[in-house]
């Protein structure tokens, strides 16, 4: 991952910290980015930005919300509620709450609004949630976490940052932080390396699956595992619709992909009756491609629209191309590698099967 200058030597400057406290100030401070700036305005997600995603998206929640018998939705992050208010369209019958660290948009229609204090923390009145599917729709990509490189002795390392940027290498790694990389990054050969230590998003989602008292979450995120975990970490930057690089001066937002194995593995562990407590025992938690659960749900997008339709009801043919095309993007090359973690909690009603690894 480039930056804005070249690492240098160990003992970080005055004026540095660890990439975790810049992180979370830069996004969550008073001066943070997501509290100036709507998502909507620097990216595009399933939930927005897309034409038609964000129906078919909350289509999918619908159907996943009826499978696991839950009367409610939490949207966790949800910016401003561009996807609440499809999920109200599509069924008014589901008790609504968005969750984000700003105020309540004017006008939206929603049962609940919760302020966040952002990253990692959750609201205290976000807990002991019955028949409730509670959505983290791209949360935990931007929970801060420490950022390590290996030196040129091959020994791990915190990264330290400037607020222009610039990094500098850290104190030796010790304790939990290293123990999770040793066993989700290291490797045998050496190399100049970096990444982003997942303890932090592993702590932030077995809280939020403890606030659950039954129901389902459902975490959706960029994300990696072993097979394809990249060699130099991915943090970056996005402002504007673009990707720049990572300065933690609250003019951009911070995002670094999920390592979903060790989260799943973190998971299991509190499933077994080990620590972590992940909260009431549900079903088994799994991972699936975006692709194969929304093909699940919502069915193939290369099924055709009759043609024979555009003459006996055009705005249906013309939706039907619609939704297909939209179906398609959100299931091809990019959008459909988003991971999807479902953690049931507690006794759930219905078909509780999807696709998935493990």
């Amino acid at each position: 991952m480039g930056h804005p200058s070249g690492m240098s030597a160990p003992a970080p400057p005055h004026g540095t910290t660890g990439w975790e406290p810049a992180w979370q100030q830069a996004l969550y401070g008073p001066g943070g980015f997501y509290r100036a700036s709507a998502p909507s305005a620097h990216f595009a997600t399933s939930a927005q930005g897309i034409p038609g995603g964000g129906e078919l998206l909350a289509a999918a929640v619908v159907a996943l919300a009826r499978r696991h018998g839950c009367r409610r939705v939490v949207d966790l992050g949800c910016g401003r509620g561009e996807l609440l208010t499809q999920l109200r369209r599509l069924d008014p019958s589901l008790h609504l709450t968005g969750v984000d660290v700003v105020a309540r948009p004017t006008g939206l229609d929603v049962d609940a609004w919760l302020v966040s204090p952002g990253g990692a923390a959750l609201p205290d009145e976000l807990r002991d949630l019955p028949q409730t599917l509670v959505l983290a729709h791209e949360w935990l990509d931007v929970v801060p976490c420490p950022v390590v490189a290996r030196d040129a002795t091959g020994v791990w390392r915190s990264l330290a940052v400037a607020p222009d940027g610039t990094e500098h290498l850290g104190p030796v790694l010790r304790g939990d932080d290293l123990a999770w990389v040793r066993r989700w990054l290291d490797d045998d050969d050496g190399s100049d390396r970096r990444g982003e230590v997942g303890r932090p998003r592993e702590a932030a989602l077995a809280d939020l699956v403890g606030r659950v008292r039954s129901g389902l979450v459902v975490m959706v995120d960029y994300g990696h595992t072993a097979e394809d975990r990249p060699p130099h970490g991915t943090l970056t930057g996005f402002r504007g619709g673009r990707e720049v690089p990572p300065v933690p001066d609250g003019s951009c937002d911070l995002t670094a992909h999920v390592a979903v194995d060790a989260l799943l593995a973190h998971l299991r562990i509190g499933r077994a009756g080990g620590e972590p407590d992940t909260g009431r025992a549900g079903g088994r938690p799994r991972l699936a491609r975006q692709r194969d659960l929304l093909r699940d749900l919502l069915g193939d997008p290369g099924t055709k629209v009759p043609h024979a339709l555009s003459r006996t009801d055009p705005p249906a043919y013309l939706a039907g191309l619609a939704r297909r095309a939209a179906l398609t993007t959100l299931t091809g090359a990019a959008l459909g590698d988003f991971w999807w973690l479902l953690v049931p909690v507690g006794p759930a009603p219905g078909d509780a099967s999807a696709p998935g690894i493990g």
